[in-house]
Order: structure tokens, then sequence, then C-alpha cells
């Protein structure tokens, strides 16, 4: 009996991972699926050539890396296109998720040695017969696990950063895009042919799971927050450290004086973009009273003139996981029961492998469609009393990635309120291809950063030195200290810090 496939969902035949685009079903790519020694086998790869890349040094790295980073653009159409075979997502969008990924690859190249080389750091009166300096040394081999929604910005975002630090680096990427994962891994490979220095293994969670207990020095993982849970668990075993890029349920916050043509257009741009499938998509919006109706009106204009399909003019493709359509019905439909209204779409907006934009409104807070992350092209609009209540109702959910708001007066002091990582005023998610930003979250939505400074010190040990340059006038380290060293001792710390000033 011949088997069955779902569109888009991958299987394994005779020991290679099939591929396979959302919308048609075409055959993407076959790649070996690693087992636990391939595993194994490639971080010692990586291992070896980490060391012969740490020898290159800043300049010797960024050279190559900037000759990486234009390959890329060079061949960027041919990157999209690939993307938009195995992941259905519009060449367009494509094109645009690229952009960012080559500008966090100019920048980390740019920018390493800045940041994480050795440098001078200022002494203490206390110890002022000491220089000291901190340097960031690599981990070695930093094992990613990267998503499919964006299959090539995002592992790029600590891909790159990792290589800038000085490390090799294993990737796993999602099974849904093998062969974006591999594309990227030959054409660095073209650049940098020496040694190994990037390596790939191909599978399904098991494979994930093996590259966590492979002795890396650090994982970067990109996923769900409930498979964010399980990475940690498997790291936790050998105190490997981690990078945790997990879920979201970004809320948008609409304000009174807010442009309300430029706030529809982020709202449905950050709403339905890649079909929804974004972590830091906007999935909830909260506008006030008195722009609450001509906002809706706006973003419903809007929404319903976007074309659904796998053609080229498309604006929103399929549905990448097919698991994920379930789950988008089952918000829509919890929604409408408890009281919600689909002012555009509705049940009927999901039609496999698609989705078509579903604007709803009055939907309980404590619902699924306001509480989980939805993934689709969905978005829930709220009517609040002020940008006080907006505020709390955002905050209110277990995530804290992204936001966004729209305002002239008040909108900075509202986005730092949000309890997110990042968030956006009169944009959406455009802190995301902002290369000297930081990018992360908090709560269910992770921990640590991509991109930016701190995205490059993540891939770095932070070690410091001390080195004497003369006699210890405090000779408080050591048992030769005396009494009466002691006694000066107490009375320089009470001059020093005694004062309450």
């Amino acid at each position: 009996m011949t088997a069955v496939h779902t569109p888009g969902a991958p299987w394994v035949e005779d020991g290679q991972l099939v591929s396979t685009n959302p919308a048609t079903g075409a055959e993407a790519g076959r790649f070996p699926v690693a087992s636990a020694d391939d595993v194994a086998g490639a971080v010692e790869r990586a291992r070896e050539a980490g060391r012969w890349w740490a020898g290159l040094g800043f300049a010797g790295r960024k050279a190559r890396l900037l000759r990486w980073r234009a390959l890329l653009a060079q061949q960027i159409t041919e990157l999209a296109d690939l993307v938009n075979r195995e992941s259905g997502k519009p060449a367009a969008e494509a094109i645009v998720e690229a952009i960012a990924a080559i500008e966090h690859v100019d920048w980390s190249a740019r920018n390493a040695r800045r940041v994480l080389g050795p440098r001078k750091v200022r002494s203490r009166p206390v110890l002022a017969e000491f220089s000291a300096h901190l340097e960031y040394q690599p981990f070695g081999v930093v094992g990613v696990i990267g998503p499919w929604n964006y299959p090539v910005v995002t592992p790029l975002g600590s891909i790159a950063y990792a290589l800038a630090a000085g490390n090799a680096v294993v990737y796993k990427p999602s099974e849904y895009t093998p062969a974006v994962g591999q594309w990227l891994v030959d054409s660095f490979a073209r650049v940098v042919p020496e040694h190994p220095v990037f390596e790939i293994v191909h599978g399904l969670g098991d494979v994930g799971a093996a590259l966590c207990r492979s002795g890396v020095g650090k994982v970067a993982f990109t996923g769900s927050t409930a498979t964010a849970r399980k990475v940690m668990a498997a790291c936790a075993e050998t105190l490997t450290p981690v990078l945790m890029e997990a879920g979201g349920k970004d809320a948008m916050i609409v304000d009174s004086d807010a442009d309300l043509d430029r706030a529809a257009e982020a709202a449905v741009w950050g709403g339905l973009t890649n079909a929804g499938q974004t972590c830091i998509g906007i999935e909830r919006v909260y506008a006030v009273e008195p722009v609450y109706d001509a906002f809706v009106t706006k973003v419903v204009e809007r929404a319903e003139k976007l074309t659904v399909g796998a053609g080229k003019g498309a604006d929103i493709g399929p549905i990448t996981m097919p698991a994920q359509l379930d789950i988008i019905r089952r918000h829509i439909d919890d929604a409408l029961a408890r009281g919600g209204r689909a002012v555009l779409g509705g049940p009927e907006s999901v039609q496999p492998p698609y989705v078509k934009p579903t604007i709803l409104v009055d939907v309980p807070e404590d619902s699924a469609a306001v509480r989980e992350e939805t993934f689709g092209p969905t978005l829930t609009i709220r009517r609040v009393r002020d940008a006080d209540e907006a505020v709390e109702l955002a905050n209110a959910v277990p995530y804290g990635l992204g936001g966004s708001v729209f305002g002239r007066r008040r909108a900075v002091a509202i986005a730092r309120r949000l309890r997110s990582g990042m968030s956006a005023i009169n944009s959406a998610l455009t802190f995301v291809g902002m290369s000297t930003l930081p990018f992360g979250g908090v709560g269910d939505s992770g921990f640590g950063r991509i991109h930016g400074e701190d995205g490059l010190r993540e891939f770095g040990r932070a070690k410091a030195i001390t080195q004497r340059r003369g006699p210890s006038v405090l000779p408080a380290q050591t048992f030769e200290r005396t009494p009466k060293d002691v006694d000066r001792i107490v009375k320089v710390v009470k001059l020093l810090y005694g004062r309450t000033r």
C-alpha cells in the first residue's frame, strides 16, 4: 500500500527527510537523517574546525563573513525562490526576510572586534596596583536549532553572530525547511572551503535532542515555548547554557492621537505578513474608545484586499505546518462561541492549506484567541477606555516578546510600560531588522538575546584578567598583612565609601 502524506508535512523515507511545498505538495528536497553518532561526528568535526576559525582572529573572520554576505546578496532571488518552493512563503516576503539576514551578517562581522575584543577596564582605588582587562572568548561549538517560519533571518541571527564571535556552528534546521538550511550551509562552504566551520544535521526532534546532549558549548533555540522547555531540560543534563527565543502573543496599542491610516496599515502588515506565522506578529490590538470604530473600519478595508494563494502575486501564502490549521480554526471557533464577532472572515476562512484574513472583535480576554499563540492571519481588536487599560491587558498574557504602539504624545511612555523585550513606535516588527538592537523576550517568550552587541556577547564567554603593575598600597590579599595594614585599610574604606553621597 502506498503511504499517503499530507502536503507540507515532512516525513522520513529510506533514511531520508523528505520536504514538500505545503500548497502544491511538490517535493523540495531529500536529506539524510542524522543519527546520534552522526550528530556527535558533526560536533567533533566542527570542534576541530573551530580551532582554526578562532585562530583566524577577528580580521580573518570578518573578511570571510563579508564574502558570505556578498554571496547572499548576489543570490538573494535564488534564496527567496527556494524559500517559496519549500515553505510556500511569497517570494517578495522571502526577499524582505533575506535582506534583514544579510544586514545581520554584515553588522556582526564588522562589529565583533569592537564588542568582544580585548580591552582595558578601569581599575578601582582598593586595587589600584592592578590593571584590569576584559575579553570574550568563543565557546568552541554552538548548536543552533532553527525554525521554519523565518528559515533565513532567524537562524542567521544566531549563526552569523556565533561565527563572528569565533565559534564553529552545528545547525539543525526545522524539518519543514531543510532545503533552505542546506543552502545556507553550502553557500558558506563556497567562501570558507578550508574547514567545516558551519555544519548541518537533518532530522526530527530526536536530532535536536541529540545536538543538545552532544557536548556543544552553547545551544541557541528558536521555536515554540513547549519545545523550548524540552530543549532546556535536555541541555540541563550537561549544564549546557542556552539561548531561548520562544513564542509570542504581541499586542499593538492605538492611542487617541495616533495616525489611524498608518496604524491600520501596520496592524495588517504586522498581523498578517507570512500568513500570521510570525513570532513577533501582532495578534492582539487594543484601540482606545475615541478611535476604535474608525480604526476597525480601516483595518478591515485593508485586510479584505489581500490576496491568498500560491501564485507570485499573492500577498498571503499557505500555512506551512498543517497541524497549525486546527489551532487557528479552534481559536476562531472559540472566540465566536464566547461572544466575539468576525468583522472579516471567520470559520469559513480556514481553507486548507490556506487561511484567509480574519478580524475578530468583542473577544473575551480569557479566550484562546487572546491568551494562546495563534500563528495564523487573524487579529483580535478590543475597545479600551484609555492607554492604561490597554497596557494592563497587553501585559496580562505570559508571553513578552515584542509589541507596537501608535500615538504621539504618550507613545514612548506607553512603549516602555509594555512587558516585552522589544517595542516599535508608529511601526510594527521593525526591531527585527535593526542590527544594532538586541532581539529577544521575557516570560514565556524566552530569554537571552540575538542581534546587536548583546547578541554578540551571547556567543562569547567573558574572560576577566587582572595584572599587577606595582606594589600593594593596601595589602589585603596576603597573609603577610600586619595589624597596622588592616587599620590603614579600614580607614581608607571609611574614607572612600563611608559617605552617603
